[in-house]
């Protein structure tokens, strides 16, 4: 019985660490000196769009410091901004889905993630990424969009 309050903290991080390969630090600045661990800072991480090659986004957000922060117990605050960007040419190897999450990261000890998710706007071939925080009883209305036009010679193919 023992190994199962042990094992639990074990598999949060190994999930937490399968969905930060997906991602790559661009920066920080810190916003706060904290004596004790690390400050609070604002991070800026850019994140490859699985299924269409061509596309970057970039999420900013707030990192909570201290030695709560340190420790993994800190929760970040909901807010988030992100803007996308074509990096090179776009090719889109299958049919997307009209919606799909394309990015999730724990936010918090308990059940809070940020969340990346892809739509078409298949009448302007037009791919719109909204990034948003949720939580198990209750989200965050807080939200932020962009969109990523796509050359109608590249026409979107959907699920």
């Amino acid at each position: 019985m023992m190994r199962a309050p042990l094992l639990l903290p074990l598999l949060l991080a190994a999930a937490a660490g399968v969905a930060q390969a997906q991602n790559s630090k661009v920066g920080e600045v810190s916003t706060a000196f904290k004596l004790i661990g690390p400050d609070h800072k604002v991070v800026v991480e850019a994140y490859d769009d699985p299924k269409v090659t061509g596309v970057t986004c970039y999420v900013s957000r707030a990192k909570t410091g201290g030695l709560s922060g340190a420790v993994g117990l800190a929760e970040d605050k909901a807010e988030a901004s992100i803007a996308c960007r074509q990096v090179g040419p776009i090719a889109i190897a299958n049919p997307l889905p009209q919606q799909e999450e394309v990015y999730s990261e724990r936010q918090s000890i308990l059940f809070k993630r940020l969340r990346v998710v892809r739509m078409v706007d298949a009448k302007r071939n037009t791919l719109v990424y909204l990034t948003y925080s949720d939580k198990l009883i209750d989200g965050s209305p807080t939200n932020a969009v962009t969109a990523v036009p796509v050359d109608r010679g590249t026409p979107i193919p959907l699920k």
